[in-house]
């Protein structure tokens, strides 16, 4: 049996080897017991960042969320003690004495603010400052300065720390000025601001999912103590896959490139280069056996190459890391892609809350 420099280095050599992980197969029976630190979380979707902070030990005593149905959803499986549905910036405007106390006891404000506007598959720029409407019908918005609108909130409610996730696309092109104007608006609040691009498949999520993580805190507390390395062992599709595919049928267009594209593709771009002369198709990935998978999207595109048809409910399930028991509402595919798509993965959440409760338990500590 081969030996790894790890196994060489003994006991010490453990804390650098690669962590295998079977958490993304969990039930809403596993969470642990509570830690006492509270979370409020925004733009709350479907609870992937709640239950994350759940898994981790976390109160979630909140959301914010502006589509009714979404929040439907959100209460059904989270309970939360204090709902409001309702535009962020409709929030920002409740007078402070008409707020429960407890949210201005948050140990984190978590916000995943829409991030469409961002997404390097998008039209970014050209949709800068301009209003879109959602298909869910909540009312129309500006989406690029949702994050300012966020950090109000922290300013508003204070708490220990703030989590806002976006896309990876956020850091790249003209997007960085973003970045640097989030920095700025931190920094004009008295809060201080670190920055991560996270890779899912580096933190024991079996999901090719890139996001950028903001995570910032007021001055009395050490953000430069904050680890957020993860190596975690990779987790190919055969690993978690469902015993089938989804039984939705390739629509017959699908099936036609299906036939022309070659074990390896990433996508169906070189089949319909193929038979139609045009690059077109790049969103319909192949979900290989071997190899984690692509993201899942808001439209879930991705194709099991092994039975020629689209993932599964169980496998946009487990690919998301999502509860097996979670209750989405509907039997729709498109509904299921859709709720997972616009949630951050539950794990990933948990990793970077398991971090920063060591964080919080040392600073309480040295006070004590």
């Amino acid at each position: 049996m081969q030996q790894s420099i790890f196994d060489l280095l003994g006991s010490e050599g453990e804390r650098f080897k690669a962590k295998e992980s079977t958490d993304w197969n969990w039930s809403f029976k596993d969470y642990p017991q509570s830690n006492g630190l509270k979370v409020f979380s925004c733009f709350a979707c479907g609870g992937g960042s709640t239950m994350g902070y759940k898994l981790a030990g976390f109160d979630v005593v909140g959301c914010l969320e502006i589509d009714k149905r979404m929040n439907d959803l959100y209460v059904k499986n989270h309970n939360p003690k204090h709902n409001f549905v309702m535009d962020i910036r409709d929030f920002n405007n409740i007078p402070n004495n008409e707020l429960p106390q407890e949210l201005f006891e948050l140990d984190i404000l978590d916000g995943s603010p829409p991030c469409t506007t961002f997404s390097m598959a998008g039209k970014r720029e050209k949709t800068w400052g301009k209003k879109k409407k959602f298909r869910e019908g909540q009312k129309e918005q500006t989406l690029d300065d949702l994050a300012f609108v966020f950090i109000e909130t922290v300013n508003k409610l204070r708490p220990k720390f703030v989590v806002m996730e976006n896309v990876e696309g956020l850091m790249n092109g003209n997007a960085w000025k973003y970045v640097q104007n989030i920095y700025k608006h931190f920094h004009d609040i008295g809060y201080k601001v670190k920055h991560w691009l996270l890779k899912g498949e580096h933190m024991g999520i079996p999901q090719k999912r890139h996001r950028v993580f903001f995570v910032a805190t007021r001055l009395d507390l050490d953000l430069d103590k904050l680890n957020m390395t993860f190596n975690y062992k990779p987790i190919p599709f055969g690993q978690i896959k469902a015993d089938y595919g989804s039984n939705m049928p390739l629509y017959d267009t699908l099936q036609k490139l299906v036939v022309h594209a070659k074990y390896g593709d990433r996508n169906l771009q070189n089949a319909c280069l193929k038979t139609r002369g045009k690059s077109s198709f790049f969103n319909y990935c192949f979900v290989y056996d071997e190899q984690v998978s692509p993201t899942i999207t808001a439209h879930c595109n991705n194709i099991r190459w092994d039975t020629k048809t689209f993932l599964s409910k169980q496998d946009i399930v487990s690919i998301s890391t999502f509860p097996q028991d979670y209750n989405f509402l509907s039997k729709s595919l498109d509904h299921v892609s859709y709720v997972c798509g616009m949630s951050v993965p539950p794990v990933m959440i948990k990793r970077v809350a398991e971090r920063i409760y060591q964080l919080l338990r040392g600073e309480n500590e040295r006070t004590i």
